[in-house]
Order: C-alpha cells, then structure tokens, then sequence
C-alpha cells in the first residue's frame, strides 16, 4: 500500500492556545495539540476527556417521547401484559436486546426477546415476526437498533393492538413510523444533546429513564455497560460526549467484572490476562457475537450474554466461535471472488464507487467483504448476494469523510428498502435496477467525493523525536482512551531513522519485522514492530536512513517496554 502522510497543522493562533492548555493541566505540550483537535479546549473539558464521569450523562427525559416510553412500559407492567424485546442480528442490535432485556427481568418475569432470522424474517421487523408475537400475546414490543423505517409493519401492528417502541439510531424518513413512542437522536425534531449513541446506547438510556421514573438506583446498570463498550466500537459509533462515558465504564466493566457470557467470550478469544481495549472488541469479541446471525441464528448470542452458569457459557461460547471460523472461511473465500471481478472491471482508474454482486453469495458476510474492498481500493463500495424473494441485497461501506447513506438515498427509487448511516448502509433492490443502480451510483459518488478521499493516507498528529516518546509520555497519551471514530488513536511519525543493527525479519510466514531503530536527534533506542511490511527488511539492512509513521504501544510480551506499532515506512530520500 503506497501511502500520502498528512500532517495535521494547527493555525498559529490554535497552537499557542493548545500550548497554554496543555502548561494548564500540565501535558505534553504535543498531547495539548492533540486534545485541541479533538474539539477540548478548556481545563474543564479536559477533565470530562480524561475522566468520564457517569454522573455526566445526559437526562434520558430530554430524548424525545422517552416519558411516553417509559409511561407504556409501566402501564405494561402494571397490567401484566407481555412484552417482547427485539432487535438486529448484528452487534449492536444483539448487545441491545441483552441489556434491555436482563434489565427489565430483574422487575417484571413477563417479558421475551426475539432476534430475527436473517434468512427467514430478514432485516428489521417482519410481518411474519408481528403474527408471531400476537399469537404469543404481546402487547408491547421494544424494537432496538432497527424499526426507524418500519411503517407499514408498525401500522399492521397497530392494527393487531401491539404498541411499539422503537429505539434506533439511524437516519429516519421523512415520515416517522406510527409506533407508539420514537426514540432516535436522527429526529429531525429531536432537541437531545447527544446525536450519535449506538442502538444499545438508545436501549441503555431507556432503561435509565424506566430506573429513573421508578426510583431504582443506578448501580442496578452499571454491569450492563460493558454491553454498551462492545455496541460502541463494534457499530463504530463516535467515542465522544456520552458514548466516550458509555464505552470508558463499560471498558472497566468488561475487564474487573464481566458478566458470564462475556467472561466466556473473553475466554475463547484469549484475553484473559490482557487489558482488554477497543480493538479487541472491534476485531476479536465483536466477531465472534456477530458470527451467530451471520451463520446461524443471533438468538444463540443472547442465550450466551444472558447465562449465568460459566460452563454452560463456555460451551454456548465454543459453539458460536466455530460459527466465526465458518464466517472466516466464507469470507475469504467471496473477498477473493469479489477481488476477482473488481480486477476485470474496465477503467478501475476512473472509477470514484465499486459495486460487485453475486447470486451465490452468502449475505450474511457481504458487509465484511464490503469492508475489505473499501480498505484496499478507497473507494465507497457495495457487495450484494441474492435474497429468498430473488432479489438483490447487501451492505455498503464509505471511507472517511464520504457520507455513503446519502449516495445511496439519491437512488431510492430503484431501491426496494435501505437504511443505515454516514459510512454504512444496508440496500435491496430489484435484479433488474442493479445496471441503473451502479451508473447512478457512480455518477453521485463521482460528484461529491473528493480527490483525498480515495488516497490511501494516514492522518499523523505530530513529528517527534524518540527523545520524547518517554514512559511518562506514553502514559500521558493512554489516558486518551478508549480510542474510535472522531478520536482514533494518534499516528505519529519521525524522520531519518536507522537500524539500530539488530531488526530482523519474523512471523510464521517471515512476514514482519521486529525492529530496533534509532533517530538522529537522540540517543535513545526503540523497538517496534511492523506487521506484514517484511518487503522492507532489505532496505532497512542497508544502514540507508527512512522514515516511519506509528503509533504507541505497550510491548504485550515486556511488561512496561514503549514498543512502535509501524504503520508505515518510507525511504527518507526516494
């Protein structure tokens, strides 16, 4: 991957305001630039940044219709009606429906959950799944992490006397659903200060209004908040404002006190004793609860998160981890396949969108597959597979800075259903629209996306010299965690670097480079690490000076060694 590094500048006037920061609450004055970025400009805000505090979450009643919710539920109760709690078979939606419903079994025993089948119900709410839910006698169904465009579902509903409340987080219609009550931050008449919560951040404050309203403490949720750290990063939402609370306590949850579902997902993917961050949600928990809906049926994650015997836990956890090596398979498989057809696409090179389908594919791994050819081709891309009623449906991916939703909400009317947000959106259309579809497509794509935005860059916060990358700086820079969208782990770089004379070539395929570098400003020696780069061990042995670009670890198997994780290296003069 050829990349373009940019340096992201202050102007004059910003960088002696970060400096008169960071001398404030006494940082780095290189980490001071960092916080400004970030929007922290104050010594308070600082605060808030480096210690969330629970106590800072927003009142859940400032969320539109969140009374009337609360006001269903409780009248529910009171009359001992059913209530079914639903949601998506993703991460966030299945992390949602947990939360949601373990909460409400603490008060009231007449509730269920329901995860839809993608390959029988499909995306969202079903017809079929409503019939189902009145033959059980439902009266209310709490709908997380989809719902926001199920209108005329809602409707039929209505129709069968089901009331519904949704809690959903994606952009709605412009006309709302008829459900009960809607909670969605995306309202256009929505007054919440807080715009970009998760689903199961949505499920979350409802059941902090339902606590609230019925004088049960706050301590009764604080176990759920490692479900909101996973729906955070996994659904990689923003980790500012109340997700940034919501994710740093539920990190804390997650690693000194998990629930037993998650103690034996955290087993199986062999974080017992490691600190367990948002990259291990993101690439190793969060995959594992989305290998059930994928393969099989997500309900098999919700009997995982919500057992309380850690054997029986352990047992559910092994099954849905043979589910992810089944996931692991198929998608390499149809990555190479989509690869393949992208590789025949005529005029690549002009082209600003990809859009690949076929019949074959299995759709529940079109969203990862979209990922990976958004990742190595830079451009906004869909993958699509067939569906039961023969047509075509999949998932789309952005990269950063291009708002996908709105690409694919101006071909709408070749769409039979879609919904999603800025960077991914879920699309079905008619096999006979898929020409039309991708031209227009293109032709949007091609309007609005600007030249940067299909490079491959890496946005670096600040050159340093190994003189500054100290112990003391490295624990200064941890206290920006937990990292994610809107505040990504900082990427620096430093210039004219050697080998230090003992870097070498590793991994089982000789793959990496375990590195000892140093800089010619300082003394000092770093060890770093740069996974699949071992194309540049060659010239790294010539003694010729290059440039790196990183970011700052803990070495896993030293315990409190600094160690570079190397992103990227270049010859200092090509």
């Amino acid at each position: 991957m050829n990349y373009t590094w940019k340096l992201q500048s202050l102007t004059p006037q910003d960088r002696k305001a970060a400096e008169n920061l960071a001398t404030e609450i006494g940082i780095n004055p290189i980490l001071g630039t960092i916080l400004f970025k970030r929007g922290i400009k104050t010594s308070r805000q600082a605060k808030k940044f480096f210690h969330p505090q629970l106590t800072d979450l927003h009142d859940p009643f400032e969320m539109k219709d969140m009374d009337k919710a609360v006001n269903r539920l409780n009248e529910a109760i009171g009359m001992k009606e059913k209530i079914l709690v639903y949601g998506d078979y993703d991460v966030d939606g299945c992390t949602a429906v947990t939360l949601v419903y373990k909460f409400l079994q603490e008060f009231y025993s007449n509730v269920t959950y329901y995860i839809p089948d993608r390959y029988e119900d499909g995306y969202g709410i079903s017809f079929k799944a409503i019939d189902r839910a009145a033959e059980l006698g439902v009266k209310v169904i709490i709908i997380l992490d989809c719902g926001i465009k199920a209108n005329r579902e809602i409707d039929y509903a209505n129709q069968l006397g089901i009331d519904f409340i949704v809690c959903d987080h994606h952009v709605p219609d412009d006309e709302l659903p008829p459900a009960y009550a809607i909670l969605d931050p995306k309202r256009k008449d929505e007054t919440y200060p807080y715009h970009d919560l998760s689903g199961c951040g949505i499920g979350f404050k409802l059941m902090q209004a339902f606590a609230q309203n019925n004088g049960i403490e706050f301590a009764r949720l604080t176990p759920l908040l490692e479900l909101c750290a996973v729906s955070i990063a996994a659904d990689l939402v923003p980790v500012l404002g109340e997700n940034r609370i919501l994710a740093y306590h539920g990190l804390r949850q997650l690693n000194f006190n998990p629930s037993v579902g998650m103690q034996a997902i955290i087993n199986v993917c062999g974080l017992n004793d490691k600190e367990i961050g948002m990259p291990d949600i993101i690439f190793r928990i969060g995959p594992r609860i989305n290998a059930s809906g994928r393969i099989q049926n997500g309900s098999e994650t919700i009997e995982l998160l919500i057992e309380r015997d850690l054997n029986q836990a352990i047992e559910k956890a092994n099954r849905i981890n043979t589910y992810n090596e089944a996931r692991k398979d198929i998608d390499r498989q149809m990555t190479e396949e989509a690869n393949a057809i992208v590789d025949k696409i005529t005029n690549l090179d002009d082209r600003r969108s990809i859009v690949v389908y076929n019949k074959e594919w299995h759709k529940g791994v079109v969203g990862i597959v979209a990922s990976r050819l958004t990742e190595l081709y830079y451009r906004p891309t869909v993958v699509l597979a067939l569906d039961e009623e023969g047509n075509l449906t999949g998932s789309a991916r952005s990269v950063a800075g291009f708002d996908i939703y709105s690409g694919i909400e101006s071909c709408k009317d070749l769409l039979e259903n879609f919904g999603g947000h800025t960077y991914a959106v879920g699309l079905t259309l008619k096999e006979e629209n898929i020409k039309e579809f991708i031209k227009r497509f293109e032709a949007y794509v091609e309007k609005h996306i600007a030249d940067e935005q299909t490079a491959a860059t890496l946005e670096v916060e600040a050159e340093l010299d190994f003189s500054t990358i100290t112990t003391a700086f490295y624990h200064e820079l941890k206290k920006f965690r937990p990292f994610g969208p809107e505040n990504p782990e900082p990427l620096f770089s430093t210039s004219n670097v050697y080998d230090y004379g003992t870097s070498k070539v590793v991994g089982r395929g000789q793959e990496h480079i375990k590195l000892e570098l140093v800089d010619n400003k300082s003394s000092n020696i770093i060890s770093g690490i740069a996974f699949g780069q071992s194309s540049h061990a060659r010239f790294i042995k010539t003694k010729r000076a290059f440039n790196i670009c990183y970011t700052i670890a803990e070495n896993t198997y030293k315990h409190g060694e600094i160690q570079l994780q190397i992103e990227d290296i270049q010859p200092a003069n090509p």
